[in-house]
């Protein structure tokens, strides 16, 4: 196997290696990796994408893990690119400032932080800010702009140097990050370091539990190697001498809890949303085999319903067209089989158009090109986003197109 790639022989939370694969998807390539035209050429590695379990804790992952470097020192995507999460992170901020009270001038610090647009929220509110983001062009853009980003991966090392330069933080922001990091024990003993002594650790990650009940397998690639659930996540934080006092429950990602962590013996009680959670995850057998032997089982009835569909409206001579150059999009094609079926792909995203698609190398145009072209049939790749999608092409429609939504139900419009 390439040598960016590793497979992890234990848990990455609590360090056993009673594991156990509860999910076979197909091998795919970089999720995010679409490519220029000049590029179009080359071949790209795929690598295995399949869900295990530590029956120890019930952390559900990825072993295969690809060289963070790989992924995301020229990393395209940035936050204001995924359709209202400008405004999600806007009423964060908002709901983080009158849930922990900060002081005036506090050190709030983002880890993968992106292009800002979290921490820009923050500072409007009067807080200094700080980001961390690997990926150095948008880091630089994002410090051009008025929030200071470190282009830099998080480690131990930077947080005691940030710690001296800074001050320790009051609030310390991880959004749909946490999952991408295969060495926890490193990046949460830094968090500690940098944490003030009454400070909160904010964690938003989709939820194992809702990728399950609301049939997002598609979230499942390369860069999240975590599929968080809570019970888990308190036994790890332990180890750190952190508790987990707070949880909400989220709509981003298809469903995602926001994690409220303080230093052990913290000055804010444990809410009953943790205990509630707790036996939420025990009534709906989220640890169970039987769970995930059901999951696979309706991941493989859908696939076979979309591709029926798809080679009916084939044999009749209709065109089809994807919408969505996403991450997700790449293992929904991959995973699907439908690369043969699809003629191009569009996107609203400046930076994906013009490319091609990891592996497959589809060809990604602008979103307009369906006025243009006319395919007969718009399959809705990224499927989450189907309402806003089929509102702002109503003339597509109008004008004799279909829409094709994937999941959780085919549905054709």
């Amino acid at each position: 196997m390439n040598k960016s790639v590793y497979k992890r022989e234990t848990c990455r939370l609590c360090g056993g290696n009673n594991l156990k694969m509860v999910l076979p998807l197909t091998p795919t390539a970089l999720c995010d990796a679409y490519v220029s035209r000049d590029r179009a050429g080359i071949i790209q590695e795929t690598y295995p994408l399949e869900l295990f379990m530590c029956l120890d804790c019930g952390y559900v992952y990825l072993p295969y893990v690809v060289d963070p470097e790989t992924i995301y020192r020229d990393y395209l995507y940035v936050t204001t690119s995924s359709m209202g999460l400008s405004d999600h992170f806007k009423e964060s901020a908002e709901e983080l400032l009158y849930r922990i009270k900060p002081a005036k001038n506090s050190l709030v610090v983002d880890i993968g932080s992106n292009d800002g647009t979290l921490l820009n929220f923050f500072k409007l509110k009067g807080m200094r800010v700080l980001g961390i983001e690997p990926s150095k062009d948008i880091a630089k853009k994002a410090t051009l702009s008025g929030i200071e980003t470190l282009p830099e991966f998080f480690t131990t090392k930077l947080a005691d140097k940030i710690g001296n330069e800074y001050g320790h933080a009051t609030i310390i922001t991880v959004n749909n990050l946490f999952a991408n990091i295969d060495d926890l024990d490193e990046f949460t003993e830094g968090i500690h370091k940098l944490l003030a002594p009454d400070g909160v650790l904010v964690i938003e990650s989709s939820y194992l539990g809702d990728i399950i009940k609301n049939m997002i397998f598609d979230f499942i690639y390369h860069e999240h190697l975590s599929y968080f659930s809570v019970k888990p996540l308190i036994t790890f934080f332990r180890r750190f001498n952190m508790e987990l006092f707070d949880i909400e429950r989220i709509p981003t990602k298809g469903g995602s809890l926001r994690y409220y962590i303080q230093l052990s013996g913290g000055s804010r009680p444990i809410s009953s949303s943790v205990a509630y959670m707790e036996e939420y995850e025990d009534q709906n057998d989220l640890y169970s085999m039987k769970t995930y032997d059901a999951f696979s089982k309706k991941i493989d009835e859908l696939k076979n319903q979309l591709v029926s569909k798809l080679l009916e409206f084939k044999a009749d001579g209709k065109s089809i067209v994807g919408y969505g150059g996403s991450a997700t999009s790449t293992t929904l094609l991959y995973h699907f089989g439908l690369s043969e079926m699809i003629d191009y792909i569009v996107d609203d995203n400046p930076a994906k158009q013009n490319t091609f698609s990891p592996g497959y190398h589809i060809p990604v145009l602008p979103s307009d090109v369906i006025y243009e072209k006319k395919p007969d049939y718009v399959l809705i790749l990224a499927w989450r986003y189907a309402g806003p999608i089929m509102k702002q092409h109503q003339a597509y429609l109008e004008q004799g197109g279909h829409f094709v939504i994937p999941l959780p139900i085919m549905k054709v419009i």
